[in-house]
């Protein structure tokens, strides 16, 4: 009964009130424009391509549409090889060719949603991604009409998760508000965490175990995550994202940026 009335009370403590306080801060905040009308303009995160000579990588994540917002962020990822003009976005979305190519600016808002940078990598460094992460995306299983599936999977994050999974150099934990990062894209219920640091195990998708150096200690309980970071000290709550020491993950620290502020 103790361990009953133990496990009960850590459920409420560990999912349910930070739930409840990301709901209620969702509501205070409002729910913003109509997807229809909602701002996607770059956030300014990125410097201008034609002036960036060198290679550049980021993975970005953002709270994503409507009540999903709540417990959710859309991750994308962005890459431009050294000496391109041009930055490249990939998501992973529900209409359409699941797998969509630059369809939105590269440091755009998720329909009003200012983006985070998870994973910055610059230079010499990004330069040796750049071909791992085109060759992650096609190889990529879940790419044809009718395989997106919002919970608990394959969706955007599954996507990245994937992507991440296939290069492990990037050595990167998504938010754990990344809803369907844990998802087995490729059947393996067990296998070594993204970062090589650890293992993961999910039930497909919809509970898990994660324990790695990088990815800290997860708990996935209907593809909500609970947990602890170890090496970079902080909590990871359902709704609220992860507590504690910030900024993103990656070799380099990203550029100045141009000075845009969200509208």
């Amino acid at each position: 009964m103790l361990i009953l009335k133990t496990g009960f009370l850590l459920f409420v403590l560990l999912f349910l009130l930070p739930l409840g306080v990301s709901a209620a801060l969702y509501l205070a905040e409002g729910s913003g424009a109509g997807w229809r009308t909602a701002d996607r303009s770059s956030a300014g995160l990125l410097p201008p391509a034609a002036r960036e000579g060198g290679a550049v990588v980021r993975i970005f994540a953002a709270q994503t549409v409507r009540w999903r917002g709540i417990f959710a962020v859309h991750c994308w990822i962005v890459f431009k090889p050294e000496g391109a003009t041009a930055y490249t976005r990939y998501d992973y979305t529900a209409w359409g060719e699941p797998i969509r190519m630059n369809g939105f600016e590269p440091d755009g808002r998720w329909f009003g949603r200012l983006p985070e940078v998870v994973f910055a990598a610059d230079g010499l460094a990004a330069e040796a991604l750049v071909p791992k992460i085109q060759s992650a995306i096609a190889g990529y299983a879940w790419r044809n009409r009718g395989d997106y599936s919002p919970w608990p999977g394959p969706n955007s994050n599954t996507f990245v998760a994937a992507v991440v999974d296939a290069v492990p150099e990037i050595r990167l934990s998504l938010p754990p508000t990344a809803i369907g990062k844990d998802y087995p894209y490729d059947g393996r219920w067990l296998r070594p965490t993204p970062s090589g640091t650890g293992l993961k195990l999910t039930l497909g998708g919809y509970a898990g175990l994660t324990v790695g150096w990088v990815e800290g200690v997860e708990i996935n309980l209907l593809g909500l995550v609970a947990g602890l970071d170890v090496r970079r000290p902080a909590i990871k709550l359902p709704g609220l994202g992860r507590l504690g020491l910030a900024g993103p993950d990656g070799p380099s620290t990203p550029p100045p940026s141009r000075a845009a502020q969200p509208t």
